[in-house]
């Protein structure tokens, strides 16, 4: 199993701090670095800054959405981005959610699945250097126009962030590898990966060519609850709060783990500005389902349970209570891969 890290999205830490960490992950064997994006920095420009730093680690965003750049244009992205790394460069994509898409972007947040299939369809259009003559759903391109300049590699590897059944099925159809947040090893043979063969069943590929890489918490400390009590809100915010009632996927992932009545009602004490209520209705169970916290041998072992359901690839965000630098790269060295 390859493991990864990623860049945490605050500008709280010094740049030359983040440059650091991530030369010192190289340093230390992690295979890839993931760079999110939201509403505060644009992980294209973060992934510039680190590939200008760096020689032998695979970059990549983790994820970028498929709403406020065109599917040319992230095309034109990656080609230059995988130019300026060498060949180091891999595509997360996703939908993000109705806050950052309409709330922040101004634009319609829908068709989000269409959207992927089609972007990908494109991106990889465009790589290729072929005439792009495009008519989908969402998409029309009709003049025949191709990329001038040369892209390193005519394939760059596209990951997809998605969680819901069909967007499941079409990262495990169309993609190189699926990007999952709050990723259960209990539940994955019997709520995820059913979706994940049905997808690769309608292109006819082999779930052995394709990777799973997961975004993994993963806190290194003695104290277990203080573990839990550093990602109970984060936790609190995607499950009640990064949607409306209606819809959203995260809470709804977890009422499909098996925690219905506790995701409806860390939503409903979130939706009425409650937070502290929802955090406190987040079970130490439902941290555990998707966290790994302990010690650095006690988190080594759980990273090893992922490899063991089938995991090829972990984005590790890695923390410490207190977050010291010193103790964060203690963390990260004890966790290194062997």
């Amino acid at each position: 199993m390859k493991l990864g890290i990623n860049v945490p999205y605050t500008d709280h830490i010094p740049r030359e701090m983040v440059v650091a960490y991530v030369q010192e992950a190289e340093r230390l064997g992690y295979d890839k670095v993931w760079v999110a994006e939201a509403y505060g920095w644009d992980a294209f420009t973060i992934l510039t800054m680190l590939a200008c730093s760096t020689e032998r680690i695979g970059l990549a965003t983790g994820i970028v959405n498929v709403f406020s750049r065109s599917p040319t244009l992230i095309a034109q992205t990656a080609a230059s981005l995988d130019a300026i790394t060498g060949g180091r460069f891999s595509l997360g994509l996703g939908t993000s959610g109705h806050q950052v898409i309409e709330g922040w972007h101004g634009v319609k947040f829908e068709h989000g699945v269409t959207r992927l299939r089609e972007t990908m369809e494109i991106v990889r259009t465009v790589l290729k250097r072929e005439n792009l003559k495009y008519h989908g759903k969402v998409f029309h391109m009709d003049m025949g126009l191709h990329i001038i300049t040369h892209p390193v590699r005519d394939t760059i590897p596209i990951y997809l962030a998605t969680l819901t059944p069909s967007g499941v099925a079409l990262a495990a159809e169309m993609a190189d590898g699926w990007l999952p947040v709050f990723f259960s090893p209990r539940h994955y043979q019997d709520v995820i990966r059913p979706e994940l063969e049905k997808g690769a069943a309608r292109s006819g590929r082999s779930l052995d060519d394709f990777s799973v890489c997961v975004f993994q918490p993963v806190v290194v400390t003695e104290d277990r609850q203080a573990g839990r009590d550093l990602v109970r809100p984060h936790m609190a915010l995607y499950i009640g709060g990064m949607g409306s009632r209606e819809k959203n996927y995260y809470n709804q992932l977890f009422q499909r783990y098996g925690y219905e009545a506790e995701a409806r009602q860390i939503q409903d004490k979130y939706l009425d500005r409650r937070k502290d209520e929802a955090m406190a209705l987040i079970s130490d169970e439902m941290i555990d389902a998707v966290t790994v916290i302990g010690t650095a041998d006690e988190c080594r072992e759980r990273l090893g349970e992922l490899e063991r359901v089938g995991v090829d690839e972990v984005a590790m965000a890695l923390q410490v209570p207190g977050n010291d630098p010193a103790q964060v790269r203690a963390a990260l060295e004890a966790l290194a891969p062997r």
